[in-house]
């Protein structure tokens, strides 16, 4: 059965096998999540389940978030997320924990990368930086020539230069989960995830598994 939920990166660390080999894990404080919605396909065309994830106060969100989560009969949470998993065995306000997880399963992790603002392409691209001396500058970090003036009298797309940097959506798929912790609600997943300590992920069941 397909699986997920909504965890808070914590940060990396490592831990060691029997033999002593060492594993590099990043530590995600997974759930407790509440399901808040559950949608099936005789009333809305398609199965999933929407979970919620880190306490809040009812003032930080919308009268129609705040409503939802009544309905479903539990606080007001600060992150919704629909996954397309079974509802089978769940109902409404029912609580999933890290342990839906088990060592060795196989997971997609999604989040949002760090955010960089507008950068240059040296940053960006990891472009070289253009001569210091010989009559070079004085913008030594700019992209340079972009294309000739009469004939393509225009720049390629997708060239690269400089612009919006980070702060996009990265899946990581087929890691692995090194430990599970159900008393402190953590899982340890092989491996470097993407966003800032802090950020919120989705773990999901592999879909190439």
């Amino acid at each position: 059965m397909d699986k997920a939920i909504l965890g808070k990166k914590i940060g990396m660390s490592q831990i060691f096998t029997a033999s002593g080999q060492v594993i590099p894990v990043t530590v995600v404080e997974a759930g407790p999540c509440q399901v808040s919605q559950i949608k099936t396909i005789e009333k809305d065309g398609y199965s999933s389940v929407q979970l919620a994830f880190v306490d809040t106060k009812e003032s930080r969100i919308t009268k129609a978030e705040a409503g939802h989560l009544k309905k479903a009969g539990i606080a007001p949470k600060k992150y919704l997320k629909e996954f397309k998993i079974s509802a089978e065995g769940l109902a409404l306000g029912a609580e999933i924990k890290c342990d839906v997880f088990k060592e060795g399963d196989k997971v997609d992790v999604s989040g949002f990368t760090k955010g960089h603002g507008f950068s240059g392409v040296i940053k960006r691209w990891n472009a070289h930086r253009q001569p210091m001396t010989h009559g070079a500058g004085p913008v030594h970090r700019s992209p340079g020539s972009l294309s000739a003036n009469s004939d393509p009298s225009r720049v390629f797309k997708n060239r690269k230069l400089p612009g919006q940097y980070g702060n996009e959506k990265v899946t990581i798929q087929n890691l692995e989960i090194a430990k599970v912790d159900v008393e402190r609600n953590l899982l340890l997943v092989k491996g470097a995830l993407p966003g800032a300590k802090g950020s919120v992920v989705t773990i999901c069941s592999a879909v190439k598994a």
